[in-house]
């Protein structure tokens, strides 16, 4: 169990139980004394009340009115959150955009130092500009869901990736290349890899890329990219 699963286990264990010996919640989670202790004190500093009462009968209850007051969000879920809004910007369509910088930056603060410098760095592989107008967007489809937890990581680790993609002319291929950059020219997203077949960048469509899987133990280096004019790095709160 990890530490978000037990933590939330915990949780129920005291709305469910009121008072709770430490040893006896360890033994609900599969834990040790010093790990419950140290997911105790994450909990508190979430905004959990949790009170310890010593003595016979005593043990650990929640305050009935404790509510978490920093949200868990993971890092994809953030990300996702900023290249929507980083989309709907490039496309001129954000309408409150002061308030959706407010919320982002909120959020940012609130992020662990160690979720946060994840997040700044799949931000600094993030790039936004305008479509060129010949380009036909009548055949945009949906992207799928595993694209972003296999972006992040690989993007995070510097690992390779392998998925299938089917290009403009119908073709279906295998692809594994070394993603360097995400593109948004709205309303296309785009994943930006050298291909070391090719030796040479590559645009890959997203709406057109299956089955994405991270390659273990195949890590690479970050490459150069130069752009077109017009795109530029993303902004965000």
């Amino acid at each position: 169990m990890n530490s978000r699963s037990r933590q939330d286990a915990i949780i129920r264990s005291l709305r469910r139980n009121g008072a709770i010996t430490i040893r006896s919640l360890s033994g609900e989670v599969g834990a040790s004394r010093s790990t419950v202790l140290r997911d105790l004190s994450a909990l508190r500093d979430q905004g959990y009340v949790i009170h310890a009462e010593q003595g016979r009968g005593g043990g650990l209850y929640l305050d009935p009115g404790s509510v978490q007051t920093t949200a868990k969000l993971s890092v994809a879920e953030v990300f996702a959150l900023i290249l929507g809004i980083s989309s709907m910007r490039a496309a001129g369509s954000l309408p409150f955009s002061g308030l959706a910088d407010s919320g982002l930056a909120k959020i940012e603060k609130a992020l662990p130092s160690d979720k946060l410098r994840d997040l700044r760095r799949l931000l600094e592989c993030l790039y936004v500009g305008p479509l060129a107008p010949q380009v036909d967007v009548s055949n945009v489809g949906e992207m799928d869901d595993e694209l972003l937890p296999a972006f992040e990581r690989a993007f995070l680790e510097r690992l390779r990736l392998t998925f299938d993609y089917c290009d403009a002319k119908g073709v279906n291929s295998k692809r594994r290349v070394e993603p360097q950059a995400m593109l948004i020219l709205p309303p296309l997203w785009y994943l930006v890899a050298w291909d070391p077949s090719r030796e040479n960048f590559r645009h890959f469509r997203m709406d057109r890329i299956r089955r994405p899987e991270v390659i273990e133990g195949q890590a690479f280096r970050q490459r150069r990219i130069v752009f077109e004019a017009g795109v530029q790095a993303a902004r965000y709160a």
